[in-house]
């Protein structure tokens, strides 16, 4: 008899244990599966569970996609209240992805922002200290998992939020990435001593002198009255990337063509070569600039968000500068 109730409490104990691990295993989302809805467009609408939650993203396809052919992947992040969808439109990234062959992924963040590391006390991704992250790698590790992802050519880009946001994956996540481009942001104040990347990273930043949102000398990023966090100067960040990278200190300064005078904008590009690795950190300061993508949708009024450049299209830039930024 007492034989019996310790098999019987053996058992019960089993059991318990192995729903415990089940629940591990489902909160951390290695049980998710892909399931792709889309169109004859190749766009596709796709979520998986990380860390409990319902992550989704829209990702484009090109037809000249070939699953025998290591593939380059775009990680394309959104601002702080967007979505993945309006930086397909903002961007117009899937034609160049037709045309050059990569596949451009487009991730939602929880409650549309993302968890950059400022610590604001007003989203729920930061309040909650959400492992973004862990999404963005888990992420790519599925994408490798489902398509012929190309492990040295893996990128990523964001506007404001999404910005930081490649600044953050840009350090934590180094291991994976070859290249980041943050657009209208800067390193968060609080995230610039904590951040090691564990090898060098080459970095296109661009941002504008008259960015009324994330100020250029650095300080309070404001909307209105409220603030939400403070950041580098874009002088500093530059300089924070030179040196994880170990880049030359002098910059070749060349003035970029000015092909729209009427934009009340003019560029100059900055390039610190001689970093480790073939990592090379460049800056496209838009003089005359606001909170935006060069070349894409005025998506606010220039009174909320100040001026979109006309001079370069940010997105083939940005293209170009990841194709010949591989790892090396």
């Amino acid at each position: 008899m007492l034989s019996k109730t310790m098999n019987t409490g053996r058992l019960s104990f089993l059991v318990i244990l192995l729903l415990m691990l089940l629940s591990i295993f489902q909160s951390i989302g290695c049980a998710a599966t892909i399931s792709y809805s889309g169109s004859a467009d190749h766009d596709y609408s796709a979520s998986i569970i990380w860390a409990g939650l319902k992550r989704s993203y829209t990702i484009h396809i090109g037809n000249s996609y070939d699953q025998s052919r290591p593939t380059p992947l775009v990680v394309v992040l959104h601002g702080g209240g967007g979505t993945g969808k309006g930086m397909v439109k903002l961007t117009g990234f899937n034609a160049i992805a037709d045309r050059e062959n990569f596949i451009v992924v487009y991730p939602n963040g929880v409650e549309n922002h993302w968890n950059d590391g400022r610590g604001i006390q007003r989203y729920r991704t930061q309040v909650e200290n959400i492992d973004d992250v862990g999404f963005i790698s888990a992420l790519v590790d599925r994408l490798s998992d489902e398509l012929n992802i190309d492990a040295k050519r893996i990128y990523v880009t964001g506007i404001s939020n999404g910005g930081m946001m490649s600044h953050r994956l840009g350090c934590e996540l180094s291991q994976k990435i070859a290249a980041i481009c943050p657009v209208a942001s800067n390193i968060p104040v609080n995230m610039a001593s904590a951040w090691e990347p564990s090898r060098p990273v080459s970095v296109l930043i661009i941002n504008g002198t008259d960015d009324p949102l994330v100020p250029w000398g650095g300080g309070d990023i404001r909307f209105g009255r409220a603030k939400l966090g403070e950041v580098l100067s874009v002088a500093d960040t530059v300089k924070f990337w030179v040196g994880k990278n170990r880049c030359a200190l002098s910059p070749a300064i060349t003035q970029v063509q000015d092909k729209d005078p009427a934009d009340g904008t003019k560029v100059r590009k900055e390039s610190y070569g001689g970093c480790r690795h073939g990592a090379e950190v460049v800056l496209y300061a838009i003089e005359g600039g606001g909170h935006t993508w060069p070349g894409g949708l005025q998506y606010l009024p220039e009174s909320i968000i100040g001026r979109t450049s006309r001079e370069f299209n940010a997105s083939e830039v940005i293209w170009q500068f990841f194709k010949e930024h591989p790892v090396e």
